[in-house]
């Protein structure tokens, strides 16, 4: 609808009546608005406190970012190469105690520490131990990797009673010989006696006379005769309680030898070396059930025969 020209409209008065004007002809002053839903608009009191802004982030220096963030991925390298440098130093641990062990022990023995400071014989009956101690007196003061074997060989080998001999070291400062003598096993005649002789043809000892400890090995040519090899691996092979009874033995061949008894004057056929042990317990047994004969052929050991 379309106002009416020179139409202002006016505020009713609170009390209903007409609008008062101020005499001089000033202008009224503008009356409060209506409230809203009813309420009247209340006024902030100076008691009121106002809700503070947030804070503003404080500045961060560049360089000490890039340095947190530098920190952060050193951590997470160590975080991702934990087990890979864990293995790295087991094994620089592991090869650094290997090479350790090998110093010290190349240390210690090369050095005066493990040094030969007494020589020990071991196994000497008929050999001197005291002059074998002597002619090695070259290797005191030698570290045990440093003692010389060829200058012990060429000592021991003077001696023919020596078979065969061992060197051991015992820390920290013996050396050990262990000798093994040659056995003898009986005596061969001489132009000027009687030689005692192992199962090799090495003299032994000497002597004018027969040694009755020992048979004789009866082969013409002594320890060069062709039935000396033979008679002397028999006469190694039997008993020692048979072999105290042998007066002598001969042969010509491996498979022919023979020998006779002291007390009895029984001579045994008893052939090659073989089986001994069962030509002996033959040969026992025969004599104790056949006593008196002449000739006891065990050659044959499963079948014996008495002449």
């Amino acid at each position: 609808m379309k106002r009416p020209s020179g139409f202002t409209p006016q505020r009713p008065a609170e009390t209903g009546g007409a609008a008062e004007r101020p005499a001089d002809g000033a202008r009224a002053p503008r009356a409060d608005p209506i409230p809203l839903f009813g309420r009247e608009a209340s006024t902030p009191s100076a008691e009121t406190h106002t809700e503070a802004p947030a804070p503003r982030p404080d500045w961060v220096n560049p360089r000490e970012a890039r340095k947190r963030r530098k920190r952060v991925e050193k951590a997470e390298v160590k975080r991702f190469t934990a087990t890979s440098r864990r293995l790295r130093r087991n094994w620089l641990i592991g090869i650094g105690s290997i090479l350790a062990l090998a110093l010290i022990a190349v240390l210690a023995a090369y050095t005066p520490v493990l040094s030969v400071r007494q020589i020990q014989v071991e196994g000497a009956f008929r050999v001197n131990s005291d002059a074998v101690v002597k002619d090695l007196s070259s290797q005191l003061g030698s570290p045990f990797p440093l003692v010389d074997d060829t200058a012990i060989k060429a000592a021991l080998v003077q001696y023919p009673l020596i078979e065969s001999y061992s060197v051991q070291a015992r820390p920290p400062s013996t050396l050990i010989v262990r000798l093994v003598e040659r056995t003898p096993v009986g005596t061969v005649a001489t132009p000027t006696g009687f030689s005692v002789v192992d199962a090799a043809g090495v003299v032994i000892e000497q002597s004018e006379s027969q040694p009755a400890n020992y048979p004789l090995i009866a082969v013409d040519g002594g320890t060069e005769a062709p039935g000396f090899l033979p008679a002397a691996a028999v006469l190694r092979s039997l008993p020692d309680e048979l072999f105290a009874t042998v007066d002598e033995v001969t042969a010509t061949t491996q498979d022919d030898v023979s020998f006779t008894l002291r007390e009895s004057e029984a001579r045994i056929v008893w052939g090659s070396s073989d089986e001994s042990k069962l030509k002996a317990y033959t040969l026992t047994r025969l004599m104790a059930s056949q006593p008196g004969f002449d000739v006891y052929d065990v050659s044959s050991p499963s079948v014996a025969v008495v002449r």
